[in-house]
């Protein structure tokens, strides 16, 4: 498809001063128009709901004849053809790939949570080298982007895991970008301008580490809830429609908070409460366990809600040892 198909003046009812508008917001392209909703659209550019409106269905429609979006009605047979071309990324541990049934899905939101030290970021990093490889060795052949909001991103992890996996380490830099987010409007901010570092560095990985970490640091108490939750609505959502309309893979990591008033069972919990929960595709708890650390299934469309452990080495993420059990020596009669 040619870029020009998607430009914003090839669309009926953009003009130069409403293309330079649009592109102000951040939308560049009748793709990036197609995944904002009609309220964005109508309070950053400054039109009426039902232009807005119209001005949606219009890229939207344009999408599904230029085969980027799907009709409205379509089979169940087709959907599943389509999810058989899913693209996945290795983790760089059989474990973890078994339990994600062959790696991290493109088209979704796959959310890793856990404690402090539990690996999400060690992850984080593995994928940024991973998604690098080959299609046949389990990678996409393209680059990564980082949007890093608790300054836990590492040059240095990097070179380390590409040169343990026999990796050009310079190489391996060259193809991961890295945004840094300073609060919660600079986040929102730079997933607003997603689309067109997409289209520039052959990105299909983004990783936000950690997603909710500005959010629940700038608002306090519950007067300011309601505000957090539909900016955080917001942020995740476009998430969600990049992945879908751009065939990329979103990983985000999460914090969490304890219930004290629990008295059975784990008492941690995700952050970010309904708003997170239901936008992530794939949820899954990070949690140590002596050296190793425990990665469990909570909640997926279809995967198996189970648990497998992994380990943290020169590699990123690994595979534990195989213990062996030495064999017992018979005893002569």
């Amino acid at each position: 498809m040619s870029t020009e198909e998607l430009e914003l003046d090839s669309l009926e009812g953009v003009g130069p001063a409403r293309k330079q508008k649009l592109m102000d917001a951040g939308i560049h392209t009748i793709l990036d128009l197609a995944i904002r909703g009609p309220t964005e659209v109508a309070d950053t550019v400054g039109l009426d709901m039902s232009a807005a409106i119209e001005l949606c269905n219009k890229a939207r429609n344009k999408l599904v004849e230029l085969g980027r979006l799907e009709k409205d009605f379509v089979s169940a047979s087709e959907i599943y053809k389509r999810r058989l071309n899913i693209d996945k990324i290795t983790t760089g541990t059989k474990n973890l790939d078994d339990l994600l049934n062959g790696g991290i899905e493109s088209q979704a939101v796959t959310e890793f949570y856990g404690e402090y030290g539990s690996g999400k970021t060690q992850l984080c990093h593995t994928l940024c080298v991973m998604v690098q490889l080959p299609k046949e060795l389990g990678g996409l052949d393209a680059g990564a982007l980082y949007i890093d909001t608790e300054g836990t991103f590492r040059p240095e992890r990097i070179a380390g895991i590409a040169k343990a996996r026999d990796l050009d380490s310079d190489q391996t830099l060259e193809k991961i970008t890295v945004a840094k987010a300073y609060n919660s409007a600079h986040q929102q901010l730079i997933v607003q301008e997603l689309g067109k570092v997409l289209d520039q560095n052959n990105i299909r990985l983004v990783i936000v580490d950690s997603a909710v970490a500005h959010f629940r640091a700038e608002f306090l108490g519950r007067g300011t809830l309601a505000d957090r939750q539909q900016r955080l609505n917001r942020f995740m959502h476009l998430l969600v429609r990049y992945a879908e309309t751009r065939n990329i893979a979103v990983v985000v990591t999460n914090q969490v908070q304890s219930t004290p008033d629990q008295f059975f069972g784990d008492p941690t919990k995700a952050t970010g409460g309904h708003v997170v929960a239901h936008t992530s595709t794939y949820r899954i708890y990070f949690r140590r366990a002596g050296k190793n650390r425990i990665a469990k299934m909570v909640d997926s469309p279809y995967h198996m809600e189970r648990e497998i452990p992994f380990i943290l080495n020169e590699k990123g993420v690994d595979d534990p040892a195989e213990e062996t059990t030495p064999k017992r020596s018979r005893q002569s009669a």
